[in-house]
């Protein structure tokens, strides 16, 4: 018998007799009404279509800057910004820890001169911005305020969401900088420094992609994603916010994978949950803090160097899902990403994607279009279920930050990532154009290639800022910002001020890193 990604068995047929009691409970409800499982919004797509927001950035801020032209000229609707892994890991490109990764994977921002450049001549107060940065979230939200403030448009117009979910990076993924308590408290003084100065900006996006890219199912991906918001919501009410202040900034972010069925399933089971813990654990009344609003980025670990241009088709399931699922931004992933970064051809059929969806089928025409299929309102129990069950053992823990000192996340997505493995090794799980259908001589495939002098370049240009800029007022600054850290104030005002004086990324975070230390993973118990 076939089986969903989760493990649940998919039967033949389904009936009414799958389903315990039809909605003994008022699970599904309506569009727009709690519990939300059909829907955050009452009209979802009926009136406009979802954002269609294309994640992009490599190089240099102004190559990114260029790519980022082309995509709102070609309709994109928001901007999602891709940061180089020195960036991430709060280093400036001339650190030896930089040296080969710099503009890689993403823009290389060492000071606010760079977000300047990368954000040159884009309306920041009529598009809507996410930047994929958790550790230094902080820095780079506010270099995009400061530059903002440059051409006249306060806080209070800009609109976006910074992902700042370092949690998952414990868990998933590693670009980690301070300790767990630490990372907290940053996170809890952005969200207060957001409600104040920037407030129609989404201060979080906690993050499932990452954990289902490393081999979570989806029941794990829901279950250790909202686990994660749970310690978030724990944190700012610990620290003097009241629940409805805060949460109806908060949004996330998840994978589309192949199984559509499953991944419709999954969204409506994690808005069910979502909406319950915060009404029922957290006392929230206002609407807008029950609902889970999210980002939706199509899997790039199903994508695959053989046969790329599947993973168009790949894709185009993928995204699918993500619009029958009820996301409310989507990014579409370029066929030639598992070859290296997209061209700016492959880019634009991601996002022509997203268009043909919108515009040419009858698919957003209708809210929830699976409500009350047997097989997806079985399968969005069977999710919730099982995602419910793991939070259970989050919490006999300690709760998610206990978890992740015990390994007990990454420990369960390594099994499962490892079952998948073996399956598709075994040849139980097909992979088209892999381990079958394959060709025996594969196309030649000219791939875009980071330009490797780019380093060098950022290198001269952090000499010359450091040689131009008042090194006594970044020293204050800096000292201030450290002052902060170590008591209780919140620390995103120093860091504005160390930012405007033209501090760099590296220097601010190891201000901070002399302050609360880094962390040091522990091996899992599990």
């Amino acid at each position: 018998m076939a089986s969903t990604e989760s493990g649940f068995p998919i039967e033949p047929v389904y009936g009414p007799g799958d389903l315990t009691g039809w909605d003994p409970e008022g699970k599904l409800g309506e569009p727009g009404a709690y519990p939300y499982t059909r829907g955050v919004y009452p009209t979802m797509y009926t009136g406009k279509p979802w954002t269609m927001r294309q994640y992009a950035g490599f190089g240099t801020a102004a190559e990114s800057n260029g790519r980022y032209r082309q995509l709102i000229a070609g309709g994109g609707t928001g901007l999602s910004v891709a940061f180089d892994l020195p960036t991430q890991m709060g280093h400036d490109s001339d650190a030896p820890l930089a040296h080969g990764e710099v503009g890689k994977v993403g823009v290389a921002i060492d000071s606010v001169e760079d977000m300047r450049v990368l954000f040159d001549g884009i309306p920041l107060d009529r598009v809507s911005t996410s930047m994929t940065i958790n550790a230094p979230a902080a820095l780079l939200l506010l270099m995009y305020q400061l530059v903002a403030e440059e051409h006249g448009i306060d806080g209070g117009r800009l609109t976006g969401t910074v992902q700042n979910d370092v949690l998952k990076e414990y868990i998933a993924r590693g670009t980690y900088i301070f300790p767990p308590g630490p990372s907290l408290r940053l996170t809890a003084d952005t969200f207060r420094y957001c409600k104040a100065e920037i407030p129609r900006w989404n201060t979080i996006s906690i993050s499932g992609y990452h954990m289902a890219e490393a081999g979570a199912s989806p029941a794990q991906e829901i279950a250790f994603t909202l686990a994660d918001g749970i310690a978030y919501v724990r944190t700012a009410l610990a620290a003097g916010m009241e629940v409805d202040e805060f949460a109806p900034r908060l949004s996330f972010f998840f994978v589309a994978r192949t199984t559509l069925l499953e991944e419709v399933a999954k969204f409506r089971a994690a808005r069910r949950i979502w909406a319950r813990v915060m009404r029922e654990e957290f006392g929230a009344r206002n609407p807008k803090s029950l609902m889970l609003r999210f980002h939706t980025q199509t899997a790039g670990v199903q994508l695959t160097a053989q046969q790329p241009e599947l993973n168009l088709v790949r894709v185009a399931v993928q995204a699918l899902g993500a619009v029958l699922g009820g996301t409310q931004s989507l990014h579409t992933n370029s066929f030639d990403e598992a070859i290296a970064l997209p061209t700016e051809k492959s880019a634009r059929l991601a996002l022509r994607t997203q268009q043909v969806l919108a515009y040419e089928t009858d698919v957003p025409h209708t809210v929830d279009p699976f409500a009350g299929s047997y097989a997806v309102e079985r399968m969005t129990d069977d999710v919730e279920e099982a995602a419910l069950a793991l939070m259970r053992r989050v919490e006999d823990l300690g709760g998610a930050v206990a978890a992740i000192e015990a390994g007990f996340q990454k420990g369960e997505i390594e099994r499962n990532a490892y079952r998948i493995a073996r399956e598709t090794d075994d040849g139980e799980r097909v992979v088209v154009g892999v381990n079958r259908f394959a060709l025996e001589q594969e196309e030649r495939y000219e791939p875009l290639r980071v330009d490797p002098q780019i380093e060098e370049r950022q290198r001269e240009a952090l000499a010359a800022l450091r040689a131009d800029r008042d090194n006594g007022r970044v020293t204050s600054a800096l000292d201030a910002l450290r002052e902060a850290a170590a008591g209780t104030a919140n620390v995103l005002y120093p860091m504005k001020e160390a930012l405007r004086a033209r501090a760099t990324v590296g220097e601010v975070c190891n201000a901070l890193r002399e302050v609360w230390g880094t962390y040091e993973p522990t091996d899992s118990t599990w």
